[in-house]
């Protein structure tokens, strides 16, 4: 496959949508929640800055993976939530973390110790 081949390929396209420091821990806290506000989710995710937070999350609505939500109370609020679209991608990204547990089962636990949260396949949305 030529470099020009890959870059129109549908694997380039959805590593794409994924690729991101923060994409796939915001991935993870849509699929073990229904919706979750934009402050939540900074405040889940420590190490990152609001800035980057809200372009990562553009992007991701950009490219049909979630939905955003303003709720007209006092102060507004935003919500956000995974569309049929990034549904989806729920059966890519267990087949994802169950390679991870085989190949790399080491690195895998040292991850969970560290972080105590459940493994996505722990939970279906």
């Amino acid at each position: 496959m030529t470099e020009q081949q890959f870059r129109y390929c549908g694997l380039n396209v959805a590593l794409k949508a994924l690729t991101g420091k923060w994409k796939p821990v915001v991935l993870f806290h849509l699929f073990h929640n229904a919706d979750i506000r934009s402050n939540e989710l900074w405040r889940v995710i420590p190490k990152v800055s609001k800035k980057v937070l809200l372009e990562q999350l553009r992007q991701m609505e950009d490219d049909g993976l979630i939905l955003r939500e303003e709720r007209h109370h006092f102060p507004p609020e935003v919500y956000y939530r995974l569309s049929e679209k990034g549904k989806a991608l729920g059966t890519a990204l267990v087949g994802l973390e169950a390679w991870a547990n085989e190949h790399a089962p080491a690195q895998v636990a040292d991850i969970l110790a560290q972080e105590k949260h459940p493994p996505l396949s722990g939970q279906e949305k």
